[in-house]
Parts: C-alpha cells; structure tokens; sequence
C-alpha cells in the first residue's frame, strides 16, 4: 500500500496533516463574483484545496418533461425538482473553471475537479488539473474511472452507497490503466446525512481490504464528524462550502459557513496532532509535572530515634520524599536525626528498628 501520493506539491498520507478540500458545487448561485468570493473565504479559512464539479445538465441527464426525472424522496432537499433545471442551476459553467483554477492558485490553494462524464475528463487535461475526484453516484461508471485514471494523475474515489465488489471493480478499472494512485473516501450519500448513518469504522476496514489511502466526504451538519475521522485515518476530509446558508445554495444546507470552515481546519490539524506515536511515562512537556505527585513528607517534627508512623509523616504532595509505594517500609523505621517538620523523607534519615 502507498503510504503518501503527491497532489501538486502536497504530500497525502503518512506524516501529513490532513488535506483540507472545500467543494464550492452549486452554491455560487450562477454567479462568478460569489463563486470567486467563496474561493477567498475558503482561503482564508485555510483550506488546501479547491474543487469544483465539470459537468453540464445534458451530460448529467435528459430535459425530458417526466416522472422518471424528477426527485420524488419527500424528505430530500430537492423534492419535486425536475433532475434537468437542478443541473443547471448548481452546474458550474466551463468557462469559469480556467478563472476559479487560476485564482486558486493565487491564493496558494491546489484546485481540481469531478468529472461527470469522459468529455469533462478531456476538458480538466486541458487545465491540466492534478488530479480528479470521482463522485459517489460515478463510482460504478467505468469507462469514466479509466478514463480518469489513464491520464496518471491520482484518483480520489467517493465509495458512497457501493458494495465492497463495487469499490474492488472501481479499484480494478484505475489499475488496469497502470493507476495505483487511488484515495478512497468513506461517504454517506444521503443530503444532509446524519451521524449516525455515518459509520466511520468502516475507514479502518476499507483501508485494509483495499490498500488505499482513506478519507471522509462529509455531508453531515457541523465539524464533529469530520474531526472524529482523523482519529480513524482519514487522510483527505472533504466539505461543501457557503459564505452564508440562510442566503441559499443548492446545498447550503449542508455546508460550512467560513468561520465553520476555519474551525474543521483548526480541529483536524489538532486531532492529527493529536494522534502522535505510543507514548508511556509521560512526555517531555511533562516532566515538570512530576513534581506534583505525592510521596513521604514529616508533617511533625520527629526526635532523633522516634518511630515514624500516621503520628508524625503523611503521604503529600509534591514529590521530593519517598515515593507511596514505600509508606509501610518506612512506618518500620525511626529517626536517625532530628528531622523537622516539612522534610521530605529519605532513606539516609532512617534507621532500622
């Protein structure tokens, strides 16, 4: 399995913090000032990339006045909407993508896209994107994943409602175009999804079945998921993105606002951080610490051959005396010497019965 794979000049996996992705999608509300605004926030935010999704609605599906193209789930976000007129309005216009790359990378970001269909793949080459995400819905279109794959670039794949034959067949079509630059993303392709649809120990299971990398796109409200993920080996974390819900978006529902967005990065690189290596005995930082534990101290001054017991000696803090683990060997013991109140006991002012 790949430890790390290389997104322009960011290294993925092992040792690295995790890669931040805000997904603009369809929250630009059609409009280029919003959509550059939203890259700026994100920015600000202190993301690491970027993404858009390249398609148009006739290459998602037919204009055509039916049933079979509406969304009929009551308890969607888009119920009754038509799949056609949806498309159009969250689509992001081909002629954006060159202006809202570019700008990105002014800003330092990386940038890239999820291609819908072959034709979008063709377009992004011309971009010369870094690599590509594979969408969820898109992870049983094949000729899609090879096409994608074939241009070398690495792949991150969202798993979505597939089965575990589904994500080895989407595995298998990169590679058989000599790709093994393959991310996977645990996602719940549900609007919003919910935590506790979310099941994040599956992260563990795809990364060993699947020798990939791992990651979360998330869909749930909030920061929390996200973050609990890093614990789990979430490497890429991937969130929509709004500069503010209550002024809609196709998805604003489930997005970030910047100041949300900013907290996931903030939580992220600290649950990374976090994580760190087996550690026993304390650390470094805590060494000072130590001074605070208990050990023997006389709390009464103790004649020169005086038995110490309850009467004259307690177990305080700090810990300059004898350790606890000593009291009933020293309550055997007497005064070699005077010791006066507030002496740490040693072994060289005790004597044996």
């Amino acid at each position: 399995m790949k430890t790390n794979i290389n997104i322009a000049n960011y290294s993925i996996g092992s040792g690295s913090k995790p890669f931040i992705i805000a997904e603009l999608s369809g929250n630009h509300n059609q409009d280029l000032d919003l959509a550059k605004q939203m890259v700026k926030a994100a920015a600000e935010a202190g993301v690491d990339a970027i993404k858009l999704q390249t398609y148009t609605a006739d290459s998602m599906t037919l204009d055509i006045d039916s049933d079979n193209f509406r969304i009929n789930e009551k308890d969607s976000l888009w119920y009754g909407e038509h799949l056609h007129k949806l498309y159009q309005k969250a689509s992001t216009p081909y002629s954006w993508h060159k202006v809202l790359f570019d700008y990105s990378n002014e800003l330092g970001l990386i940038a890239f896209s999820s291609p819908f269909d072959e034709p979008a793949v063709d377009f992004l080459e011309s971009l010369n994107v870094p690599c590509y995400k594979i969408a969820s819905f898109e992870l049983t279109d094949i000729p899609l994943i090879e096409k994608a794959a074939a241009t070398g670039k690495p792949l991150i794949m969202s798993t979505g409602m597939a089965t575990e034959a589904e994500i080895a067949e989407a595995i298998a079509a990169a590679k058989s175009q000599g790709n093994d630059q393959i991310i996977l993303l645990k996602c719940t392709s549900t609007y919003p999804a919910q935590p506790s649809n979310t099941n994040l120990n599956t992260l563990a299971d795809i990364k060993e079945q699947f020798g990939c990398l791992v990651g979360l796109s998330d869909h749930t409200r909030g920061v929390g998921v996200a973050t609990a993920s890093v614990a789990l080996g979430a490497c890429v974390i991937e969130k929509h993105f709004v500069l503010d819900r209550n002024a809609g978006g196709v998805d604003a529902e489930f997005s970030l606002e910047p100041v949300e967005f900013k907290l996931l990065c903030e939580s992220a690189n600290d649950a990374f951080q976090a994580m760190g290596k087996v550690v026993y005995g304390g650390s470094a930082a805590e060494a000072k610490s130590k001074y605070y534990r208990r050990s023997i101290f006389a709390y009464q001054d103790i004649k020169a051959g005086e038995l110490l017991d309850e009467t004259n000696i307690k177990i305080v803090r700090p810990a300059l005396g004898l350790a606890p683990k000593h009291w009933t060997k020293v309550k055997q013991m007497r005064a070699d010497n005077f010791i006066k109140a507030g002496t740490p006991i040693q072994w060289d002012l005790l004597v044996e019965c």
